[in-house]
């Protein structure tokens, strides 16, 4: 019988030990989780930024070279300084916007 109180103290000792290691590798999960979903996001976020740039460039190299373009007209090849203001107020307008759906 003195045996076999031994056998039960080993096991249930070595039982508590691997309760032991399990919270310990759980809560090392945890942080490596917590650790990857961060550097996600974060890519996520470089990713969004970039692009935003990236578009509002291109919206800028478009309205830049729309406004810049010299079309020829029914009054003899130039837009009246009004009509580049317009185009001006208009390329104005679609950057704000894109700068507002970037800053949300």
């Amino acid at each position: 019988m003195f045996g076999n109180s031994s056998q039960v103290s080993a096991l249930e000792m070595r039982r508590q030990l691997l309760i032991a290691e399990s919270e310990l590798n759980r809560g090392q999960l945890v942080e490596e989780w917590r650790t990857m979903t961060h550097g996600v996001s974060d890519l996520a976020h470089r990713a969004k930024t970039i692009a935003a740039w990236g578009s509002s460039a291109a919206l800028l190299a478009a309205g830049l070279a729309a406004f810049g373009q010299r079309k020829s007209g029914a009054a003899g090849g130039r837009h009246s300084w009004f009509q580049r203001m317009i185009k001006g107020v208009r390329l104005a307008r679609s950057i704000w916007m894109a700068y507002q759906g970037r800053s949300e």
